[in-house]
């Protein structure tokens, strides 16, 4: 790969090591977060499970979106933290500038309303997003053999016809070599106080692994770009 993006849930605390090693070995750092956006607002406080913030991902451009990366984490942690740093529409709307967004996994707001068949919330979600970053907001796709993946892909290939939005092809890495996939999962269960072999809130992680970009179900769809994070 040219270039790999980092996107730790809700902190920016690897951007450095990241950015140093892959400008030894060449690659091009792309520097992000992968947010955890409250519905309510982020100094609401009610909802303790995963199921209440979606998720969001965000990419520095330049570096005045780097800027506003480092301020919605702060704000995160210093204003929204409850379990997690929690950022609104309300601090993207003010720190929207130089920042590349894209719809997330099936934890993001659209993926998630579309799974749940709520296509005008859906549609709305899409156009507020689109009003806030612009040319800037990518509709995200991902292919790591879940059924609702294959169910949700199809909509939002339509939203991105019918609002005219691009679209752009994922693949999440939790580890590098497919044969990590043990070691990570222990580590999910000493983070989450689960035995080995326990469903965990992280179960969605599956085998995904750095993969490039030729591989079978990394592009489910001609024209999107691919992306690695």
């Amino acid at each position: 790969m040219e270039a790999l993006a980092i996107t730790d849930h809700g902190s920016m605390f690897g951007v450095f090591d990241f950015h140093s090693q892959a400008k030894k070995v060449g690659i091009k750092p792309i520097i992000g977060c992968e947010f955890y956006l409250a519905p309510s607002g982020r100094f609401e406080k009610k909802n303790a499970e995963e199921s209440g913030t979606y998720h969001l991902v965000l990419l520095a451009k330049n570096e005045t979106g780097y800027k506003n990366l480092c301020r919605l984490c702060s704000l995160g942690f210093k204003e929204g933290f409850y379990y997690r740093p929690r950022i609104d529409k309300e601090l993207l709307r003010t720190y929207s500038e130089g920042l590349i967004c894209m719809s997330a996994c099936l934890a993001g707001e659209i993926p998630r309303l579309l799974n749940a068949g709520a296509r005008e919330r859906a549609e709305n979600a899409v156009q507020e997003y689109k009003a806030i970053f612009g040319e800037d907001f990518y509709l995200e796709m991902q292919n790591h053999g879940i059924d609702d993946q294959k169910r949700v892909n199809p909509l939002l290939a339509e939203l991105s016809e019918k609002y005219n939005i691009k679209m752009v092809a994922t693949n999440d890495v939790h580890f590098v070599n497919k044969t990590d996939f043990t070691a990570h999962q222990i580590l999910v269960c000493l983070n989450t106080g689960k035995k080995f072999g326990e469903q965990t809130q992280m179960g969605y992680t599956g085998e995904e692994f750095l993969k490039s970009e030729r591989d079978d179900g990394v592009v489910s769809r001609p024209s999107p770009s691919p992306c690695q994070h």
